[in-house]
């Protein structure tokens, strides 16, 4: 899959390696970013002959992303690049982007619901990270970002080193920017909430100073209120994965060959056009 490099205009989580630019894409070909393939226990179907026989994949996206997976107050649809992605690989693996349910998550609660298999995926702006791998197979990188910090426009915090003890910093429970944020700034005072929207209203109604989170994430935010700017350079890596079961690569190896088709079709730069507002860089 392509590699973004640059930062997204208005449009608009973990290696500590920082990047410059913003956030970007990566190649379906990129090697996988799993760990090393486990065996699936003798004596029972996979999730991919389970999804194949109930006729629909249940996959777990955000419902309060904006950009990646935001449910519109209007009509109850949930919209964005992840599920739009979610919807193609139905489509390879069943023949039918229809075949479809999705289930809202949270950082908190994605691995979870994958483990009692309330979900068979997660595509959900989920950080391919080394304890990670531990839990879950991941896909190939599908999307790559990085963390920055969202401020109300004249704050006197421009990057992170402006963050400085004391200094309320708002994220999101089980995400990594919170691990990040802390080994980063360990004198700021860290308030955690259960989702973005929860995040986003606190820092509007001046319960803290800066939220951090993926850039992706914070354009989003940004797109919804123009009182408020991500600044700085990102001061990670995020590169995003698909999530399954451990153990399930019958089924990962079925997701990195739709992503790759995705990739050589054209679709996926249909996609990413549409929902991050320019086109992949190569």
């Amino acid at each position: 899959m392509v590699m973004l490099v640059t930062v997204f205009a208005l449009a608009g989580c973990g290696s500590t390696t920082g990047t410059k630019g913003g956030a970007s894409s990566t190649p379906a070909s990129t090697p996988a970013a799993s760990s090393a393939p486990s065996t699936k226990p003798a004596g029972g179907a996979s999730v991919l002959d389970e999804i194949k026989s109930r006729g629909k994949v249940v996959v777990g996206v955000k419902y309060d992303t904006k950009l990646f997976g935001l449910k519109n107050p209007t009509g109850g649809e949930v919209e964005g690049f992840d599920v739009d992605i979610a919807k193609a690989l139905a489509k390879e693996i069943l023949g039918d982007e229809k075949k479809i349910e999705l289930k809202e998550v949270t950082s908190k609660t994605r691995i979870p619901m994958l483990d009692n298999k309330e979900i068979d995926m997660i595509v959900a702006t989920m950080t391919i990270t080394e304890e990670r791998k531990k839990q879950v197979e991941f896909s190939d990188v599908y999307f790559k970002a990085g963390q920055s910090l969202l401020v109300k426009k004249g704050s006197p915090i421009k990057s992170i080193a402006d963050i400085k003890k004391g200094t309320k910093v708002l994220a999101v429970k089980g995400s990594t920017s919170v691990t990040n944020i802390k080994a980063k700034t360990p004198d700021a005072t860290i308030l955690e909430f259960d989702n973005y929207q929860d995040a986003f209203s606190a820092l509007k109604a001046g319960q803290g100073e800066t939220l951090t989170t993926d850039n992706a994430i914070l354009y989003g935010m940004m797109a919804q209120d123009k009182n408020f700017e991500v600044v700085g350079e990102p001061f990670t890596d995020e590169p995003y994965g698909i999530a399954m079961k451990k153990g399930e690569t019958t089924l990962q190896t079925a997701v990195n060959d739709g992503l790759k088709k995705l990739q050589s079709s054209g679709e996926y730069a249909k996609i990413y056009e549409k929902w991050i507002g320019k086109t992949p860089s190569k």
